[in-house]
């Protein structure tokens, strides 16, 4: 049967009420997919009383006793306790519980081909309180996964953009920013755009570093040490990459009609120009891995946390787009 697990993230955030409005609301049993929520049953039953949401929750003892969706009625399967449950303040106590339900949240949808992953808003902070390498939700599916590299894309109805580099330094990207990187992370997202997204033959247009992508570089050497290198090394291979252009005209109008998918070099190089046209109706996807994961586009939002002021059509999204990539 085919379902999507809900790894809600930070607890004390907006991803356990984006979870408790959505089933109490008309899309709950539209969706035409199981959703089962990983967590404690005990956070959902006192966050839904917060929001004076009408919602039962129904405990499962495994996956394989998911039911239909059925309005105001959330499935929860428990994985660990949550010792915190309260709404708008970060706790640290609650790292482990994260962490344990986003471990079994991933291993079970490798186990099961049928299924698809969508996660919730984490806050980094806490979880390196007790894993000093963790980076992010992208990073930490590539290792749980094993997978030999994966790409960040983020995607709404407007543009899709994906990320060379993610959540390190701004001065760390410059040395990261190889031939090798470039062509790997290419590669990835024109497989992914073929056989995910069935586009036939994608248009990538991708960035460059510098500003004016370098002007033959007047303002920096990567776009003529690396990323040229590599695009004339993918263009034998068949892939419609373009040469690197400059940033700040690559999402005029004209450009985004001729476009599938833009190769940011860093993450705030792209995100910024799909949040001032997608925020809150754009959705992240991990590319490059054996498993379907998308994710909301916000962080946790501790200050409407249990406020029923979260807007919930990120997570309508990602839920979407899981249930259209699942085979």
């Amino acid at each position: 049967m085919k379902k999507i697990i809900y790894s809600p993230g930070e607890p004390a955030g907006i991803g356990p009420d984006l979870i408790i409005q959505l089933a109490a609301s008309k899309a709950w049993e539209n969706f035409k997919i199981p959703i089962i929520t990983i967590g404690d049953p005990v956070l959902f039953i006192e966050r839904a009383k917060k929001l004076k949401k009408k919602v039962k929750v129904l405990e499962l003892d495994s996956l394989n006793n998911i039911q239909k969706n059925n309005r105001s009625l959330i499935q929860v399967l428990k994985v660990s306790k949550c010792i915190n449950t309260s709404a708008g303040k970060l706790s640290k106590i609650n790292a482990k519980y994260v962490l344990d339900v986003l471990d079994y949240s991933i291993k079970e949808t490798i186990k099961d081909k049928k299924s698809a992953l969508v996660t919730g808003p984490l806050n980094k902070e806490t979880i390196i309180s007790i894993n000093k390498k963790f980076t992010g939700h992208t990073e930490y599916i590539h290792k749980i996964t094993k997978s030999d590299d994966v790409l960040m894309m983020l995607a709404s109805n407007k543009l899709r953009v994906a990320l060379a580099t993610t959540h390190i330094p701004l001065k760390n990207v410059p040395r990261k920013i190889t031939k090798s990187l470039i062509v790997k992370k290419v590669k990835i997202l024109d497989k992914d755009l073929r056989n995910k997204f069935k586009i036939k033959n994608p248009k990538i247009k991708i960035l460059g570093l510098n500003p004016h992508a370098g002007e033959n570089g007047k303002i920096g050497k990567e776009e003529l040490e690396h990323i040229k290198p590599a695009v004339k090394e993918l263009k034998k291979q068949n892939i419609n990459v373009s040469m690197p252009i400059s940033a700040d005209t690559a999402f005029s109008q004209k450009v985004l009609n001729e476009t599938d998918a833009y190769l940011g070099m860093y993450h705030d190089q792209v995100l910024p120009v799909l949040k001032a046209l997608s925020f809150g109706n754009s959705i992240n996807i991990t590319l490059g891995v054996p498993i379907i994961r998308t994710s909301v586009d916000h962080g946790v939002a501790l200050d409407i946390a249990g406020t029923n002021k979260s807007n919930t059509s990120s997570l309508s999204l990602a839920i979407k787009t899981a249930k259209k990539l699942i085979k």
